[in-house]
């Protein structure tokens, strides 16, 4: 008989996007299946997102009340609703690895959406909204910058928007600021820290900007750098990168995942070799080096190398505090910190790093909210998956409503921008590294 649930630690089996098998529809069909019956009996998930929802309704409607009395081509439905958040696999499911059932619900979503796309069964607008790279040069060209976000906040364009193209004319678009942070970096003063290493760091940072980080909100950057530089860090900004490709990841476009790979690993495997540690202001990119790619091209050297010296901000400065080379000489407290645990970061599997550096600030209460916001990059603004992606999001919002707090914040600054078009207020998020700047008084 099967064990009831696990108590070991989840572990992860490589994607295997270059086997046969994985690309053969009939085995596809037949892993959701079996996948589909075991959450069906379990049932743990239904609160996670639509995707369990979807499945646990379509299985309650069907003749059999079971998921041999679903249709297979309803089957899409599940799949298009998750946003792959991994939250399900390492936070509720019992039957992960080294369990013998051997789940991966994220997985076996993930291969049936690069299957789909394989088969071209995917709309242009999902095309557009996951080509950030392209999207930010062009948006970010001066006076273009002010034309975009004024379309993106007109009433107007956006009802065009909807019918056209799909996207809600109430979701919270991203706004694009024609300064980016590459552009920023070029007048910045470089400050040749003498950095001291410690076991787990070298002192010297390259900061992978994003895309999101360098078209949308390049002050988190700035403000990243001069925490760090605060702290006796030496600190540089990648050139020439590309998008990390996380939403084509999403999408289940894994060409155009292998090819930013290639691109982006090539320049950040160097820097390694260099003596440089790497972080990101995104957590959704932080993932992507740390598990994504690796899970995708387990045999390349370069790929391990660049995971092993990738870190969230905040995991990166509570190891200094350990080695005792933070600099705890904050000037002003922030009083009480609402505080969204962003999803991707939680599966790094690396603990409240935010919070804990945050609580280091005199007079500072942190209240840590873990639920998915319902964000996923590009799910809120997508017309059919809005309401859905609002839904999610209001026990969120109901939290940061309830606790009093002085300001709200996420590591993820588009899920602190979901949040904000819940509570609907006018008050708007900071990112946490600008609550870390604003406390040195920098």
């Amino acid at each position: 008989m099967a064990r009831e649930g696990s108590l070991e630690a989840p572990t992860r089996h490589p994607l295997g996007q270059n086997t046969p098998d994985f690309w053969d529809e009939g085995k596809l069909f037949d892993e959701l299946e079996r996948v589909f019956d075991i959450c069906h009996g379990c049932r743990r998930c239904v609160s996670l997102c639509g995707s369990f929802p979807a499945l646990f309704d379509l299985v309650d409607e069907s003749d059999t009340m079971e998921v041999d009395g679903v249709a297979k081509k309803d089957y899409w439905k599940v799949v298009d609703d998750c946003f792959l958040c991994d939250l399900c696999y390492l936070t509720k499911c019992p039957y992960v690895p080294p369990h013998e059932w051997n789940l991966d619900f994220p997985h076996v979503m993930l291969r049936a959406k690069a299957i789909k796309f394989k088969k071209g069964d995917v709309k242009t607008r999902d095309k557009l909204i996951t080509s950030t790279d392209t999207l930010g040069k062009f948006a970010s060209i001066p006076v273009i910058t002010q034309t975009v976000n004024a379309f993106n906040n007109n009433t107007l364009t956006r009802k065009l928007m909807d019918k056209m193209l799909g996207i809600h004319e109430k979701s919270l678009l991203p706004e694009y600021d024609s300064n980016t942070l590459v552009k920023r970096d070029r007048n910045r003063k470089q400050v040749n820290n003498n950095a001291e290493a410690t076991e787990t760091t070298t002192g010297k940072v390259a900061l992978f900007a994003t895309c999101y980080g360098n078209y949308n909100e390049p002050q988190i950057g700035e403000d990243l750098i001069k925490v760090f530089e605060h702290n006796n860090l030496q600190v540089q900004l990648v050139q020439k990168t590309q998008c990390c490709g996380m939403p084509k990841l999403e999408l289940g476009d894994l060409d155009a995942v292998t090819r930013a790979k290639d691109a982006n690993i090539k320049i950040l495997a160097q820097l390694v070799d260099d003596g440089w540690d790497i972080v990101t202001p995104v957590p959704s990119c932080t993932l992507m080096f740390k598990q994504e790619l690796p899970l995708m091209f387990p045999d390349e050297a370069d790929v391990l190398k660049v995971q092993q010296a990738m870190f969230d901000p905040f995991e990166y400065l509570m190891l200094r505090s350990k080695a005792g080379k933070l600099n705890t000489d904050f000037k002003n407290p922030l009083g009480k910190i609402s505080y969204h645990v962003a999803c991707h970061q939680r599966v790094q599997r690396i603990g409240m790093k935010t919070r804990e550096v945050l609580e280091l600030i005199p007079e500072t209460e942190v209240l840590p909210i873990e639920r998915c916001s319902g964000h996923d990059g590009t799910y809120t603004f997508k017309s059919e998956f809005h309401d859905t992606a609002m839904k999610i999001c209001k026990p969120v919002v109901n939290r940061v409503k309830q606790s009093g707090a002085d300001v709200y914040t996420s590591d993820c600054a588009m899920a602190g921008h979901h949040i904000e078009a819940g509570l609907a207020d006018g008050s708007k998020p900071v990112h946490p590294i600008s609550l870390i700047r604003q406390a040195y008084n920098i």
